[in-house]
């Protein structure tokens, strides 16, 4: 069950842990490599939104769906994580809706600060 990530081991929570990490970071590769083919912004836009989304759902398999949901909305990191689902959707709607190549590559590079801020937010100190 998923749902529950104390019902699976900890071999099968790391493992799936890292399937979904490894999955993100070569989604995020090949939309920057796709970014360079003729109308490639709107492939690089989703496969780089969808490498941050595997990534971020990669810790669900060590902390489980609703601690995690629960952690990401306490309040001393709120406002990272608000800034970081914004800029996930800011890219798609960029590309998919208001067709501004340039406003959806500012919002990649947003939602990478944004996930590096969101991510610093876990280690004590570090922000």
């Amino acid at each position: 069950k998923v749902l529950d990530a104390s019902t699976l081991s900890f071999g099968t929570r790391v493992r799936w842990f890292a399937i979904c990490f490894v999955a993100g970071i070569v989604c995020s590769i090949l939309g920057t490599a796709l970014l360079w083919l003729p109308k490639g912004i709107k492939l690089f836009a989703v496969f780089y939104t969808l490498g941050n989304i595997a990534a971020l759902a990669s810790t669900c398999f060590l902390m489980g769906p609703l601690k995690q949901l629960k952690a990401m909305f306490e309040p001393k990191r709120l406002i990272a994580t608000v800034v970081m689902l914004l800029f996930l959707v800011l890219t798609l709607c960029a590309v998919f809706w208001w067709n501004k190549k340039g406003l959806a590559v500012l919002f990649c590079i947003l939602q990478f600060l944004a996930m590096t801020w969101y991510s610093l937010s876990y280690i004590p100190f570090a922000r």
